[in-house]
């Protein structure tokens, strides 16, 4: 029994540790200094990361080892050093690697952008399909960005929208957005991994959208399963954009509206008064995202007479000059104005249902089977708006009527105007034709219908659009669901989804799994893509105009996947493991 126990222990220890001594010790000496620099190099990462989450500058312009201005980093290190007493002795003796230097911040920044693109490349792997949602901007160094985020379902049946990276573009022409884009793309999906993107999303701009030279179609001839997608928030303003541009009283109406802001801006004397009496800035409005005009539109319709008492005390306070006092008679005549005060009433009904489904727009776990009900639920509030303005439409002015009012016969013509060209281009625009067909099939409300006849071309075309999925199962899964009223209450895809998981059907309903996972996949706006750029801008200022890409993403990853680096337990073992291996140093991180 002896010899069987030395046997099977033979070979499975070093020779050198049990021969000598001397190499014991000199290993555990090693590893005793191994632990020490890990446990110096993690307070560092600490530090770094903090840094990145916060977007806070690393090191200032004037910024070097010794300066009276330590900065940010520097000053944090100097905190955490407080409190622990390793790091800051490490800090008052070391020689060989203190690991304050700007190199080692870059290096540690390197090894975290890798950290995470792994883990985050590894989600990739192992989900069963992805979409892309790109856009592109100019910084303030004048070089063009492109955003790429990666949208799909995790491990924990959870959807994710992670950023990837910003890709720096020669020019905003399709070629070179395509060519930097597919290049990126080539690197992330493997040969066999092609079919796994499934949609590609975009802001609509005519270089990304073009059917014969856009992006999306350069894209799909490698990616034939990458639909093309336009973002629905985009369209939404483009629907308010038509609905305002196609009356002309509405353009004069809105023009006027946004000069009330600008009146105030532009002098601080004036902005005082505006504070004493209205007690509230205006919102600045836009012409490309429409619910800040419904912030404006709500703003100016509550403070109506305050606004009207405000234009009056600086007409006759006699403290302003000429200029001031005729433009400030101009929009109280306005705000006085019948139909003036008729459009602000009228769009004071709409503006919130663009701004609630713009709202929901913004949410990351919106599909198109979600979409389809928000956008039932907004045309039917613009469509009641309309049948109201049938009746005859009283605005509360308490002045004398102009000379040229509107009837209230044209009232009601322009009322239903609008609210018809809304729904005409919401009709056009929303309509679910090609591979969006297909969230059709999973409506719940319309599953009593399906019962009695099946959407037959609606699967049709899903099939058409997603060849992986096999028809004739499909077919018999979704007939059996709608048919049980167990699925009958789940109001979406993701509902439904998550109680096939529950109750454990993913083999049993393998195609509808599939398709769900598609539709929940798919994006419908890009507004991840357009955060990216908010943090962009926080991160790389005028003052850091000259930062590098490399370190550009990692800040930018470890501010935007601050969730995912929080709940990576290991996150920080593995960044010190790969910023050992950059390359051959003084200081040892690795055990023996």
């Amino acid at each position: 029994m002896d010899s069987c126990l030395k046997f099977s222990a033979f070979g499975r220890v070093n020779i050198a540790t049990l021969l000598d001594e001397s190499y014991r010790l000199a290993v555990r000496r090693h590893n005793d200094e191994v632990s020490k620099n890990r446990h110096i190099l993690a307070r560092l990462i600490d530090c770094v990361k903090f840094c990145g989450v916060f977007e806070l500058a690393l090191r200032g312009k004037d910024e070097s080892e010794g300066s009276n201005n330590p900065g940010v980093f520097r000053s944090l290190v100097d905190l955490v050093a407080s409190l622990d007493e390793a790091f800051e002795d490490h800090l008052k003796t070391a020689t060989v690697f203190k690991g304050t230097s700007k190199t080692v911040q870059n290096e540690l920044l390197e090894s975290m952008l890798a950290v995470i693109r792994g883990h985050i490349t590894e989600e990739v792997k192992s989900t069963k399909f992805v979409a892309i949602l790109a856009d592109e901007t100019t910084d303030v160094s004048t070089q063009t960005q492109l955003v790429l985020v990666l949208r799909y379902i995790d491990s924990n049946h959870a959807v994710q929208e992670r950023f990837f990276e910003f890709l720096p573009v020669m020019d905003a022409t399709s070629e070179s957005i395509a060519g930097v884009l597919l290049d990126r793309l080539n690197g992330l999906f493997s040969e066999g991994d092609r079919e796994k993107l499934i949609a590609q999303a975009y802001d609509g701009a005519s270089v990304m959208r073009g059917e014969r030279a856009g992006v999306q179609q350069k894209v799909c001839v490698h990616f034939k399963n990458a639909h093309y997608v336009h973002c629905y928030a985009h369209q939404l303003n483009l629907i308010m954009q038509q609905a305002t541009s196609h009356v002309p009283a509405v353009r004069v109406f809105y023009s006027d509206l946004c000069g009330i802001d600008t009146f105030f801006t532009r002098s601080p004397k004036r902005t005082s008064i505006l504070d004493q009496i209205v007690e509230r800035r205006l919102p600045r409005a836009s012409s490309t995202r429409w619910n800040f005009n419904s912030r404006i539109v709500n703003t100016v319709h509550e403070n109506l007479d305050d606004l009207m008492q405000c234009f009056e005390s600086i007409r006759t306070s006699g403290s302003f000059d000429s200029t001031t006092v005729r433009e400030a008679s101009g929009f109280l005549r306005m705000l006085q104005d019948e139909d003036f005060q008729f459009f602000l009433q009228l769009f004071h009904q709409i503006m919130p249902q663009v701004d609630m489904l713009y709202q929901r727009l913004q949410k990351k776990d919106i599909n198109a089977v979600f979409i389809k009900r928000a956008l039932q639920s907004f045309t039917s509030s613009v469509q009641a708006i309309r049948d109201s303005s049938q009746q005859q439409q009283e605005v509360a002015t308490g002045t004398t009527r102009p000379r040229r009012a509107l009837g209230e016969e044209e009232k009601q013509k322009l009322s239903r105007e609008i609210c018809n060209t809304i729904l005409a281009h919401a009709k056009k625009r929303f309509s679910f034709s090609d591979h969006l067909v297909s969230a059709t099939l999973l409506q719940a409300r319309m599953f009593e219908q399906h019962c009695h006849t099946f959407p037959v071309e609606a699967l049709n075309a899903t099939v058409r659009a997603y060849p992986m999925l096999k028809k004739a199962k499909l077919r018999t899964e979704l007939s059996l669901i709608y048919e049980n009223q167990e699925f009958k209450g789940c109001c979406g895809a993701l509902a439904l989804y998550q109680v096939l998981q529950r109750y454990n059907l993913q083999e049993t309903f393998s195609e509808t799994v599939a398709l769900l996972n598609i539709l929940i996949t798919t994006p419908m706006t890009t507004a991840e893509a357009e955060r990216c750029f908010s943090t962009l801008k926080r991160i790389k200022t005028f003052l850091r105009n000259a930062m590098g890409q490399e370190r550009l993403n990692a800040l930018a990853m470890l501010s935007m996947e601050r969730e995912l680096v929080r709940n990576m337990p290991d996150f920080n073992e593995r960044v010190i493991d790969h910023f050992a291996a950059l390359k051959e140093r003084r200081a040892k991180f690795q055990y023996k």
